[in-house]
């Protein structure tokens, strides 16, 4: 879901000066974010060399967080290309730099000139497209609140009800953490957020921005600061 919170503790990143890129001709407030057309070709995105990460059984295994419980992953409703892997890369991109390809459904973050990690994704339907360059301007506190904007709860019924705020916790739409994406020191509305539906990975199904496994967000949220650039292909 699109998700900006009013409510949730997070780092600011005032200040940071970053470029404007194109965004479609869309306005640059959006309620939401959703693949596009075919992206360029990513160096991280074959398989000539992609190896997990870890032990995926440990990495996906149950985890306490923050006063709750985030669930053993069930492998059997995702295909694990989308789980984590470390990638061969070969692009320009600053090492640090989180790279996401909505047509492909993957997250890189660069760790090198030659090496990333790749996180699968699930991104917003047609209708609600983003792209372009954003730095991560705030980082989430662990489960945060979510408050839908205005225009979201006019058109939908369960949002209506949390206008006000919807508390932290496993059935939230923002998961577990929260990466808040911003453009010339303004908040974009453009998130990177946990989600608790394991089958969303890898399609394009959401009314709102990037969605990650919640083992993935923490690991991400842990691994970036705020100021981190982003680039969303389109």
């Amino acid at each position: 879901m699109t998700a900006r919170s009013e409510t949730d503790t997070r780092t600011s990143a005032l200040g940071v000066t970053t470029r404007r890129a194109a965004l479609l001709g869309l306005p640059l407030f959006l309620a939401g974010c959703a693949a596009g057309g075919r992206m360029r070709s990513l160096p991280g995105s074959g398989f000539a060399f992609a190896s997990p990460a870890g032990d995926w059984r440990s990495i996906y295994a149950d985890q306490r967080d923050g006063g709750h419980v985030i669930e053993a992953l069930d492998f059997s409703r995702i295909d694990r290309q989308y789980l984590r892997h470390t990638v061969a890369w070969g692009g320009d991109e600053a090492p640090g730099t989180i790279v996401v390809d909505p047509y492909d459904r993957f997250l890189y973050l660069v760790e090198s000139r030659d090496r990333a990690i790749r996180y699968g994704v699930g991104v917003g339907r047609e209708g609600f497209a983003w792209s372009g360059r954003a730095v991560v301007g705030g980082k989430s506190s662990p489960w945060p609140t979510w408050t839908p904007p205005h225009e979201m709860t006019l058109r939908d019924k369960n949002a209506a009800k949390w206008a006000g705020g919807m508390p932290g916790g496993p059935e939230n739409p923002l998961g577990a953490r929260a990466l808040y994406l911003f453009q010339g020191g303004r908040d974009t509305l453009y998130r990177i957020h946990g989600n608790n539906d394991e089958s969303s990975i890898g399609k394009a199904v959401s009314s709102g921005c990037v969605r990650m496994l919640n083992h993935d967000v923490v690991d991400l949220h842990r691994r970036v600061p705020v100021g981190t650039p982003v680039i969303v292909l389109g």
